[in-house]
């Protein structure tokens, strides 16, 4: 199975993040490795537009089979069309077939070979058209909130929020770490199906960074395991 790392140069929370040295090597390496490491993983290719992500790319180990072209860079080019653009380009160029791909975001370090190969074999054992990592909320969703302009509260919910959190079904969330898609629905510019499966990941593994906090929390993760 293709491994596809979506890694473009223009972070504006944490301007160079893709290859920010976390721990001493460079944030996107940590992706590769897992990638590379994986037995159930054939090819690691990384998306970028950025030639100094590219250069670190190389260097790990991934393919870089040609850049991503900019109106796939900018802030408003949407995750989807960038993989079917990959995928399209690679089937076109080097007549090869491609059925299915994983997503795996250089932001999410702590994700191992062991939750690639995991989910992977729930995608098969399924027949899945995706699976999608997932983390539990540690909160009951419905005590979120909206906050107006004046600072007061806004419902989001109109559940009955006032149980205790044991009561409450729990919820879970996506944690960004890794998307195993079949290519038919990504044609159709979705994620999900009535046969999408969740990968469970444990909240210590699920960092996705996003700020120089998350950065620093990532770091300090690392040192403890």
């Amino acid at each position: 199975m293709i491994a596809i790392i979506p890694a473009r140069g223009g972070s504006k929370g944490l301007p160079g993040k893709n290859i920010k040295l976390l721990n001493g090597k460079p944030l996107i390496a940590y992706t590769i490795e897992a990638a590379l490491s994986s037995e159930k993983i054939s090819r690691v290719i990384v998306s970028t537009d950025d030639r100094d992500i590219a250069d670190v790319a190389l260097q790990y180990g991934a393919e870089i089979p040609f850049m991503r072209p900019t109106f796939l860079a900018s802030d408003n080019a949407k995750s989807i069309d960038v993989y079917n653009y990959t995928i399209e380009r690679i089937e076109s160029e080097e007549k090869i077939k491609i059925d299915e791909i994983v997503v795996l975001q250089p932001t999410s370090p702590l994700r191992l070979s062991i939750h690639i190969n995991e989910a992977i074999e729930i995608y098969l054992k399924k027949n899945a058209d995706s699976v999608i990592s997932y983390c539990k909320e540690d909160h009951p969703i419905f005590w979120h909130k909206f906050i107006n302009d004046e600072g007061k509260f806004e419902e989001i919910f109109h559940e009955d929020y006032q149980r205790n959190r044991q009561e409450i079904r729990p919820t879970y969330f996506p944690n960004g770490s890794l998307y195993i898609l079949k290519k038919n629905i990504l044609l159709e510019g979705i994620f999900y199906t009535k046969n999408s499966y969740v990968y469970l990941m444990d909240r210590k593994y699920s960092v996705d960074i996003d700020t120089e906090e998350d950065f620093l929390f990532c770091e300090y993760l690392l040192n403890r395991f």
